[in-house]
């Protein structure tokens, strides 16, 4: 993605626009796969010698915080982060593990008996075969 652009997310969100943060909102924005700080840290090691494990968490704990990137907490214990912070849902396939957004007005959701309640976060996930697998375990079902 365009390193402009990039810095300027980051100062919008008063963010001294660091290489490895760079990298890392970088990593984020061309790979939609709502990666770990674990798989984030995998793939720019070899890049960033002096990176740590600790480093991509907490910079990823930054960006969620500022509004950047959404952390998902769908398959505990681990945490996924989203570049895409608008409104969506995730489906998580039980076998391939892959998230896949999908668009819902979370506006339209009956939330019927929470009214009483201060509502922070709204989340919705659906869990099942995404449709390569569901092929797949098609196939060999013949």
């Amino acid at each position: 993605m365009e390193n402009e652009f990039l810095t300027r997310q980051l100062k919008e969100k008063r963010i001294r626009p660091s290489y490895q943060r760079m990298r890392i909102l970088d990593y984020l924005a061309t790979h939609h796969t709502h990666p770990t700080a674990d798989t984030i840290y995998q793939a720019l090691k070899q890049e960033i010698p002096a990176l740590s494990k600790s480093t991509v968490y907490n910079t990823l704990i930054t960006f969620a915080n500022a509004g950047l990137v959404q952390s998902v907490r769908i398959d505990e214990p681990g945490v996924r982060f989203d570049i895409k912070t608008k409104q969506h849902g995730h489906f998580r396939c039980q076998a391939c593990d892959r998230l896949i957004d999908f668009d819902i007005n979370l506006d339209e959701v009956n939330i019927q008996g929470l009214e009483q309640h201060h509502i922070t976060e709204r989340h919705v996930y659906y869990q099942g075969l995404c449709q390569a697998c569901l092929t797949e375990s098609n196939k060999e079902e013949f």
